[in-house]
Order: structure tokens, then C-alpha cells, then sequence
């Protein structure tokens, strides 16, 4: 005897509505089976027109239908279970976290894959084929699966909202227009759409606008930056030089000076020794007569007295004993006076021009400066970029150089012989 197995198909035990085997089938007047739960599901739907209608063959049935379990139908179901022809799904199909699960499936949910804005249903890949064979089904409108299905649903009506009020700026189901809407500005929710979508169009193109002017900004920020970066480091590499000359500059003064205090040094003590050469003369040539006119005066011979005499006691010519003359209170006083004078008057200029600097640094936000590139004001120098050296008291501008003038070789060599002329010879 053949298996009774072979002469039943699974498909004629499937639920048109989760496209599984029977659960507590029942039989509707049109003769179609549904699972009760499908079914009930599918007829509260429609409890607010009083109308009820067959998912597959459209019949419809005033008042709703008593629906009663098919006890032959439910052991033909569980004949098939125990006979194993269902079999399970992989596991890839069961919804998890974040997926959006089927309606349908009542045990363990699978991934929905389409959602019914007419069922307002999300469908798993199984329970969605009547949605593809039955031809009421295939006019439904099916999207992506979404799990905010109830938020496209009229709370009022529990109809799927698809106009749009104007006057009101929300969205309403059909019979809202003819409810709480009536004689409001409304469209459908595809017009509306449409229109929010040019202004959206035109919004989003005033922020792609907006975000090119700021990059441009941006870049012209970058650029200014790396600007006064560079410009920063030669005007270090600048100072860096020119305090350096500045140095060694003061540094060749300083030999000089040096050079030039010993110098008048040495002619000062060169002269002192030619006179102290000629006064030991002097003096030894005055010892010689006194020494004679001391013999002299002891002599007995009255005649040699009287002859030596006359030429020892005269008084030595003009051309014997030259006059010698020096400044015996020589000194340096005024040369170390003129170098602390100098010292001040390049501390007061190196105060006066590091202010200058320090304004110079300081002055202004950086979206001003950073936004001008360069240019030289107009007319003269004004009165605060004019002031005098404190060493020669010239007048001097903003732009010259530090103590440029004062600090030539030619001012030195004038300085030198300031020096020269308040003592050394």
C-alpha cells in the first residue's frame, strides 16, 4: 500500500495569508482556509466599514462570518507535521536585532522583506508571494520593509494616511477630508511631495552654496595662516641677522674704543718716560755742579777759586734746561663717562624700538590682519611714527632701520673723536 504521504501537498494546507501550514483552520463561506488568527487579523481591519471581504477571491459578506475550527481539516495539518514535510528555514531568515520582522510568521518571526501600505503588513519572503499570484493582492502598494508602518496610519480613522492638509501642514487619511478637514486646503500626499521635494531641492542647493563659500573661506584662512607662518619665520630669520650684525658691529666698536684707550695710553707714557728721562738728566747734571761747587769750596788755592767761580755760580742758559711741562692729572674719566652715556642711549632706543615691535605684534584681531595682504598708507609719516635718536637727536621714521644711522662706521668715527677731544691729546 502506498504512504498516503505521497498524495498530499503541502501547499494545499498553507494559509494564504502566512503561507504556513493550517493553525486552528477554519473555512469561510466562499470555501477558502485560512489560520483563525490570520483571518481575524485580517477582518478587524474592516470592522469600522462593517464589510468583509475573502483575501484571495474578494467575495464579500454582510454581517461578518462566525468562524468555526475545521476539525478535518486541523488532522489532515497535523498529519502532515508528523510526516515531516515542512521543513525549517536557515537561520539567516529569522529576524534579529534591528531587522524588521514578519507579521505574519506567529512563532519564531522572520525578516520581512516588502511592507503593504494597503494590508499596512510587513511580509517576510514567504508570506509575500500572494502578494505577487493573487491578482487583488499584486495592486497593493508594497515598500522596502519599515518598522514605523503605524506612523503612515490615520489615528482617528486607522486608514493609511495619503493626503496632505495644507491648512493644517499634516498629514490625513481620506476620510478626514470628509471629517475634521472638510473645505481644507489638501492634496495628495504624492503632489505635496513632489513640491516639498523642488523646495528641498532649492534649500539643499543653498547649503551646497553655503558650504562652497565657507570652504572657500576656509581655504583662504589656511592660506593666510601659512603666510604669516612663513612670513613670521623670515622676519625671525631677519631680526636674527640683523641683531647679529648688530653685535659683532658693537663688538669692532668695543676694539676700537679699546684700541684707542690704549693707544693714548701708550703716547701718554711714552711722553712721561721722555720726561723722566730728561729730568734724571737734569738732575744728574745739577748733582755734578753741586758736587763741584762743593769741592770748590774747600779749595786753598785762592786763585783756582776765584777762576772755577765765576763759571759755577752762573745760572745755567736758556738752552740747558728746557722747560717740562705735563698734565699731571691725566685720566680716562671722561672716556668711561662718553661709553655709559652710549650704553644708556642704546638701552633707550632698544626700549623705544621694542615697543615699536611689540604694538606692531600686538595691534588687531587675526580675521583683520590676516585678511590684508599688504599696501602703505597714504601722505607723510604722522607724528607718532616720528621721533628723535636718542643718541645723535636726528629725526628718524618709523622705517629705519634700528640705530642705523647712528651706529654707521662714519658716527663712530665721529664718536672716537668726541673721545679724543675731551682730554686725550
Amino acid at each position: 500500500m502506498a504512504d498516503s504521504g505521497a498524495f498530499l501537498d503541502q501547499d494545499q494546507f498553507s494559509c494564504p495569508i502566512c503561507l504556513e501550514l493550517l493553525k486552528d483552520p477554519v473555512a469561510i463561506p466562499c470555501g477558502h482556509s485560512y489560520c483563525m488568527g490570520c483571518i481575524k487579523g485580517c477582518w478587524d481591519q474592516d470592522d469600522h466599514t462593517g464589510v468583509y471581504s475573502c483575501p484571495q477571491c474578494r467575495q464579500t459578506f454582510t454581517p461578518r462570518p462566525v468562524l468555526g475550527r475545521n476539525t478535518i481539516l486541523a488532522a489532515m495539518v497535523e498529519k502532515l507535521k508528523k510526516m515531516g514535510l515542512q521543513a525549517d528555514p536557515p537561520a539567516h531568515c529569522y529576524a534579529g536585532p534591528g531587522d524588521v520582522a514578519c507579521d505574519v510568521c506567529s512563532e519564531r518571526k522572520h525578516k520581512a522583506i516588502k511592507s503593504c501600505l494597503v494590508c499596512l503588513v510587513s511580509y517576510c519572503e514567504t508570506h509575500l508571494q500572494p502578494h505577487y499570484e493573487s491578482p487583488p493582492l499584486k495592486k497593493h502598494k508594497l515598500v522596502e520593509a519599515t518598522g514605523h508602518l503605524q506612523e503612515k496610519i490615520c489615528s482617528r480613522h486607522d486608514k493609511l494616511l495619503e493626503v496632505y492638509c495644507r491648512t493644517d501642514q499634516q498629514c490625513i487619511c481620506l476620510l478626514c477630508t470628509m471629517d475634521e478637514h472638510r473645505g481644507h486646503d489638501t492634496v495628495s500626499a504624492v503632489a505635496e511631495r513632489t513640491e516639498k521635494q523642488n523646495q528641498l531641492g532649492k534649500t539643499q542647493k543653498k547649503s551646497q552654496q553655503k558650504i562652497q563659500e565657507r570652504e572657500k573661506e576656509l581655504q583662504d584662512l589656511r592660506q593666510a595662516v601659512d603666510s604669516l607662518t612663513h612670513s613670521a619665520q623670515a622676519a625671525v630669520e631677519d631680526s636674527e641677522r640683523i641683531f647679529t650684525e648688530m653685535i659683532c658691529s658693537i663688538e669692532r666698536r668695543r676694539s676700537e674704543v679699546k684700541e684707542l684707550i690704549r693707544d693714548q695710553e701708550k703716547a701718554a707714557v711714552s711722553q712721561a718716560e721722555g720726561l723722566l728721562m730728561r729730568l734724571e738728566q737734569e738732575i744728574a747734571e745739577l748733582r755734578r755742579r753741586d758736587a763741584e761747587l762743593e769741592q770748590l769750596s774747600h779749595t786753598e788755592d785762592h786763585i783756582h777759586f776765584l777762576q772755577s767761580c765765576n763759571y759755577l755760580c752762573a745760572p745755567p742758559g736758556p738752552g740747558d734746561l728746557p722747560s717740562i711741562t705735563f698734565k699731571q692729572h691725566f685720566s680716562f674719566d671722561a672716556v668711561r663717562k662718553s661709553v655709559s652715556e652710549l650704553k644708556v642711549r642704546l638701552e633707550d632706543v632698544c626700549k623705544v624700538e621694542m615697543a615699536k615691535i611689540s604694538s606692531l605684534g600686538s595691534g588687531g584681531d587675526i580675521s583683520g590682519s590676516l585678511a590684508k595682504t599688504g599696501g602703505s598708507s597714504g601722505g607723510g609719516a604722522t607724528a607718532a611714527e616720528k621721533q628723535s635718536c636718542p643718541i645723535c637727536m636726528k629725526s628718524i621714521k618709523k622705517k629705519q632701520r634700528l640705530m642705523r644711522l647712528c651706529y654707521e662706521p662714519s658716527y663712530l668715527k665721529r664718536l672716537i673723536d668726541a673721545l679724543r677731544a675731551k682730554g686725550i691729546e
